[in-house]
C-alpha cells in the first residue's frame, strides 16, 4: 500500500502532524527558493525537527555544522539551545554566509551562531578533540569521507553526528558516479567504526544518525 502512494503526499502528511517551522525560518525558506539556484539544499522541517529533538534530549550545548548554506539547520538548532550554547557553522559560499548573517540579526540569536567562513576541512583542523557534543554534516558529497573521520573525533564520548543525503536519491543502492560511490563508501565506513552506534533513517534523502560510545 505504502508503495502505491505519492511521496510527495507522504511527505505533506508527515509535516501537517509535526512542529511547524517559524515565521522567520518559513521567510528564509521563501528567501531561498526565489534567490537561490539550489533551494532543495535545505534540509527541510523533518530534518529540522529531528535535529531539535536529538539536541533537546541529549542537552547538547556545542555544536558543530559542516556546511550552512542558507542558515536554515543552524536557526533551528540555535532557536533551542540554552543561553550559554554556541554552534560552530562552516560555510564556503559568500553569497550564502550574507543571506544567513541576515537572517540570524532577524532572529536575535546571531551570538548564538558562529560563522567560519572557508573550507569546512581548513576550520575542522582547528578544533580540539572531544570538544562538540552534536555534529550535523551536510556539505559537499566528495568530502563527505574526510567530514566523518575528522568530525568523530572532535565529538565528546556520547556525542550525536547527523549526515544529510545519505541515501542520495537512491542512487546509493547502485553507485556510479563518483560522488555517490563516496556517500556509500561513508556509509560502509560508518557501520564498520566499532567506537559508534549507527542508524541509518529513511528520512527524506536520508540521514545517518551516530553515537559516539
Amino acid at each position: 500500500m505504502i508503495a502505491e502512494l505519492n511521496k510527495k503526499d507522504i511527505l505533506n502528511y508527515c509535516e501537517k502532524y509535526s512542529a511547524d517551522d517559524s515565521s522567520l525560518q518559513k521567510e528564509l525558506i521563501d528567501y531561498t527558493f526565489k534567490h537561490d539556484p539550489a533551494p532543495q539544499m535545505i534540509s527541510g522541517l523533518q530534518v529540522g525537527n529531528i535535529l531539535q529533538s536529538l539536541i533537546m534530549i541529549s542537552n547538547s550545548k556545542n555544536i558543530l555544522e559542516v556546511g550552512m548554506f542558507t542558515g536554515y539547520s543552524a536557526l533551528k538548532m540555535a532557536e533551542i539551545l540554552p543561553e550559554d550554547g554556541i554552534i560552530h557553522t562552516c560555510e564556503i559560499a559568500d553569497n550564502h554566509i550574507n543571506t544567513a548573517r541576515k537572517f540570524f540579526k532577524k532572529s536575535g540569536l546571531q551570538n548564538k551562531i558562529k560563522i567560519h567562513a572557508g573550507p569546512a576541512l581548513d576550520t575542522i583542523n582547528n578544533f580540539k578533540t572531544n570538544s562538540f557534543d552534536f555534529c550535523f554534516i551536510d556539505a559537499d558529497k566528495n568530502n563527505y569521507t574526510n567530514y566523518y573521520m575528522k568530525c568523530i573525533k572532535l565529538l565528546k564520548p556520547k556525542g550525536i553526528m547527523i549526515i544529510d543525503n545519505m541515501l542520495w536519491g537512491g542512487k546509493v543502492l547502485k553507485p556510479t558516479d563518483k560522488e555517490t560511490k563516496i556517500i556509500a563508501n561513508t556509509a560502509k565506513i560508518i557501520n564498520d567504526d566499532i567506537n559508534i552506534y549507527n542508524t541509518m533513517l529513511s528520512i527524506r534523502d536520508g540521514l545517518m544518525l551516530c553515537i559516539k560510545k
